[in-house]
């Protein structure tokens, strides 16, 4: 399983786009998506205004009964079926709940007072059910995000650019989307993947060579007399001078290539021999006088 997707919902969203956006999510192939949105973190008011405007987005998606509708999939097989079946079983289903065996059929479902040691909140759901669990702020779905195992994808529909910069810094999940659901996936420039029990590494264009390619490391050295000699302080005897000198280049700092170590010496020794010419020119001179 890839964790349980949260979304988190304020009260400063949209709720019309917010809830059209999370729903496509959430119901796009019965819920069988590896991104589904999992469940809903908002405070009770928020949720009264997101169930009235779901019963209107599920309408306007599938028509008056979402069974007959051609873009409402269904259960894969019967296992399935009858894992989700047991999921609703004491629930407050808001909406929906239908469900017909014969076509292992499952309505757009939303349940609310929902608590944390509910079955529906133990593993992915990976079906057309959409619990809400309420909060009172973005910190205490942190929190709650913190508790659980990282997810494939988080969601936040916000337009307080605090909390969405904290539930950032302080959550940790494979990807995330601001006030969308699923589109992340979509941009191809984008890395996906999970973190933690929901998956390791990424892909999508050059993220997928990336993960797949070894990064080889190759050292090339000169055998130079002068690089020889500055290296020396390695070979056995040690002495404290040669500690001390080996734990100043050692040691973490701004980052020097040796490449141009050449440059340097020569730049050096230009600068000196200016230096000499301009003081023989000034002797001889003092002593011509």
């Amino acid at each position: 399983m890839e964790g349980k997707s949260p979304v988190y919902l304020d009260q400063s969203a949209d709720i019309d786009i917010a809830t059209k956006r999370i729903l496509w999510g959430k119901f796009l192939n019965a819920g069988q998506t590896c991104v589904a949105p999992d469940y809903i973190l908002c405070t009770k008011e928020v949720e009264q205004k997101f169930v009235s405007a779901a019963k209107k987005v599920i309408k306007e998606f599938f028509g008056d009964n979402p069974k007959t509708s051609p873009d409402y999939g269904r259960i894969i097989n019967d296992r399935q079926f009858q894992r989700l079946v047991g999921l609703l079983k004491n629930c407050n289903i808001a909406t929906g709940g239908e469900t017909d065996s014969s076509e292992r059929y499952i309505a757009p479902t939303i349940v609310t007072d929902v608590k944390p040691t509910d079955p529906i909140m133990e593993d992915e759901i990976f079906g057309p059910l959409l619990p809400i669990f309420n909060v009172q702020n973005a910190y205490e779905a942190i929190d709650f995000i913190k508790g659980q195992e990282k997810p494939l994808a988080l969601y936040i529909f916000s337009n307080k650019k605090a909390d969405i910069k904290q539930i950032l810094a302080n959550t940790s999940a494979g990807g995330v989307s601001v006030n969308d659901t699923v589109m992340h996936l979509i941009v191809n420039n984008l890395p996906f993947g999970g973190v933690g029990n929901s998956g390791m590494g990424a892909y999508h264009g050059k993220y997928s060579f990336d993960t797949f390619t070894h990064k080889k490391s190759v050292l090339h050295k000169d055998l130079r007399f002068l690089g020889e000699k500055l290296g020396a302080a390695r070979y056995p005897p040690l002495s404290d001078s040669k500690m001390a000198y080996l734990n100043f280049m050692l040691a973490p700092g701004p980052y020097f290539s040796f490449k141009y170590l050449p440059h340097i010496i020569m730049f050096g020794l230009g600068i000196g021999a200016v230096y000499g010419f301009n003081y023989c020119s000034n002797y001889n001179g003092k002593f011509n006088h």
